[in-house]
């Protein structure tokens, strides 16, 4: 069966109509049938319905997202009180530890993202990984600071991104590869982009399961959530009525 290809941060400016419409027409044409693009939080219902028919037009699905950028746990809790239900993918960006436990542990929590720069404050070790496995959240990583980083800087990088790896095979914690490119002459085909993931550890076959089986399961349980017709996991409305 054919595979399905996700990028699942695609970081436009999308105050930029002619750059969002080329990229989202890339992305079709290099083969991914879904995308996501961080919105802001203030993003409206018509704004979100004004992109997905620019995707439907260029044949791609588009699932909404919002990046949380908590300062504490206790902010953290807040966003995720308010925008849970407004959105189908909710990432954290975890910039201190309790921050990042916080976002580990919390089942409405879907992914979880580290600074790429700060080699201090990428939290994801034994224990965080724990949290997550048993919240089912993913751990995100972007490729975009591999094409752009140099030297020793790329490779320290690299090492964190092998321990980092490692560490989510041991405990179970999916992983999810996105682009989180803002340029065109960056994006890459999906096999193109799996193939990156070598360089820290990823064989082939869970390469590959990062940028489609991993990413869909997100985006459909979300889905399945966020339906009227939704009542638990596994329970479903089918019919209403008096007679049912």
């Amino acid at each position: 069966m054919k595979r399905t290809y996700a990028d699942l941060h695609l970081h436009i400016d999308l105050k930029d109509s002619e750059k969002v419409l080329r990229m989202i027409t890339k992305a079709s044409k290099l083969g991914y049938r879904l995308i996501a693009i961080p919105y802001p939080a203030s993003v409206t219902e018509e704004e979100i319905q004004t992109l997905q028919n620019t995707c439907r037009e260029a044949n791609i699905d588009h699932a909404s997202r919002v990046d949380l950028k908590p300062r504490t746990p206790k902010e953290l809790i807040h966003y995720l009180r308010r925008l849970r239900r407004k959105f189908e993918i909710v990432s954290v960006v975890c910039e201190t530890k309790e921050v990042a436990r916080q976002a580990a542990k919390d089942r409405r929590v879907d992914l979880l993202r580290f600074p790429s720069f700060d080699f201090r404050r990428r939290y994801f070790d034994r224990a965080e990984a724990e949290l997550a496995h048993k919240s089912v959240a993913f751990l995100e990583i972007d490729i975009k600071p591999l094409l752009t980083l140099e030297g020793p800087t790329r490779i320290r990088l690299l090492s964190s991104l092998r321990r980092e790896t490692a560490t989510a095979q041991e405990f179970g914690v999916p992983i999810v590869l996105s682009s989180g490119i803002s340029d065109e002459i960056l994006m890459r085909k999906p096999k193109e982009l799996a193939a990156l993931a070598s360089l820290f550890g990823l064989d082939e076959a869970s390469a590959i399961e990062t940028i489609s089986r991993n990413p869909l399961t997100i985006v459909k349980r979300n889905r399945e959530k966020l339906s009227p017709k939704f009542v638990a996991p596994g329970i479903r409305i089918v019919r209403e009525g008096k007679d049912c």
